[in-house]
């Protein structure tokens, strides 16, 4: 029997936030539950007993603990299964520059990331145009954010620190759709931001997991 069992979607940038954080930890005895957000299943009955407000993804357990919201599934498992991707709890500094690390993840990069993806990304499968002024607006928060971040790269190999974290992985979905929306140039124009981008996505279990779902991607698309 599983540990636990996974319930996310395919394209789900949340879902794989915790699917490269299991991934990263070596950890494989899980199952995989995808739901069909285009069909509505993530706001099904069954799914909002797990997720209130009726998202992908969600954690359940035996013993019937729950837990929603990719972050805090992250660090969950990541805490409970001891993956090297969290400072110890000892080191009160490490642990303060993780929290900082986290927090400028969700409010300044993640939020004008998700605005630019959902006009991009989500309103194209919806055969709906994406409202242009929001993307420009959005986008100029999102340049603003990796100045920052290149400055602040200068100084150090990950966002919180010289050693690859969780926050680091955060950041990868997202980064993705970016390149998949045609703002890969966010990263690739910056020396210091590109460079950590790669140190994060030339990790053999980050690579493994990516180059999988490529290869899934492309025999959907043969079907």
């Amino acid at each position: 029997m599983p540990a636990f069992t996974l319930y996310g979607a395919r394209g789900s940038t949340s879902t794989d936030r915790v699917r490269l954080t299991l991934a990263e930890g070596g950890f494989t005895d899980y199952e995989l539950v995808l739901l069909n957000l285009q069909k509505g299943e993530q706001k099904s009955e069954e799914n909002s007993q797990r997720h209130p407000w009726g998202k992908v993804p969600a954690i359940t357990f035996a013993d019937g603990f729950t837990l929603y919201e990719s972050r805090p599934i992250c660090k969950y498992l990541a805490r409970k299964y001891s993956f090297p991707i969290l400072p110890s709890d000892s080191d009160i500094e490490a642990t303060a520059l993780f929290d900082q690390a986290q927090s400028a993840e969700m409010l300044y990069f993640s939020e004008p990331v998700n605005k630019i993806t959902f006009e991009k990304f989500v309103k194209k499968f919806k055969g709906l145009p994406a409202d242009e002024a929001v993307v420009s607006n959005a986008l100029q928060g999102v340049e603003a954010f990796f100045d920052v971040a290149e400055r602040l790269l200068q100084h150090k190999d990950y966002m919180a620190g010289n050693e690859f974290t969780l926050v680091d992985i955060y950041y990868i979905p997202l980064i993705r759709r970016l390149f998949a929306c045609g703002y890969g140039d966010v990263i690739l124009n910056r020396k210091a931001v590109n460079a950590w981008w790669k140190r994060c996505v030339d990790r053999p279990a980050i690579q493994k997991l990516l180059a999988a779902d490529q290869e899934a991607a492309a025999a959907a698309a043969r079907k």
